[in-house]
């Protein structure tokens, strides 16, 4: 049976270092920008996200002053989308790039990332305040999926 992942459960999961994606809507005619990032979130928080100010989802996400992020767990057949609005941007800065990568890499990939992506220096922060969700748990159809 399909279930929803309660509020706690579904902070947690979205605090692990799943490698996420990010949906925006875009111009239009088109379907909305999705592509898959990197994200920081601790339960209660807000969700942070690094990228370039260039960059098409950057110019997006300034238009709509929201964007939602879905991480998948596919060991436990899970899914929590969280939507809302941006609360904040600035400049990255190298604790924040060091953070990112060693929440996703073994420390010496983290570090040697960091060093061979230079350009990084110039992205930014941005910042999101959970304000929807949308979740999913198939975890009781493993078994039978098995």
């Amino acid at each position: 049976m399909v279930s929803k992942i309660p509020p706690a459960e579904r902070e947690a999961l979205l605090a692990e270092p799943l490698i996420s994606v990010l949906s925006v809507a875009a111009e239009p005619g088109r379907a909305p920008l999705t592509t898959p990032i990197w994200h920081q979130y601790t339960p209660g928080g807000e969700i942070t996200v690094l990228t370039s100010p260039s960059a098409r989802k950057t110019k997006l996400i300034e238009a709509a002053g929201r964007f939602a992020l879905c991480v998948q767990d596919t060991k436990t057949i899970r899914y929590a989308t969280a939507e809302g609005p941006v609360t904040g941007v600035r400049a990255v800065t190298a604790e924040d790039r060091l953070a990112m990568a060693r929440r996703y890499l073994p420390e010496e990939a983290a570090l040697a990332y960091i060093k061979a992506t230079p350009e990084q220096d110039n992205n930014i922060v941005i910042s999101m305040r959970p304000e929807r969700w949308n979740t999913a748990d198939y975890s009781d159809l493993t078994d039978e999926l098995s």
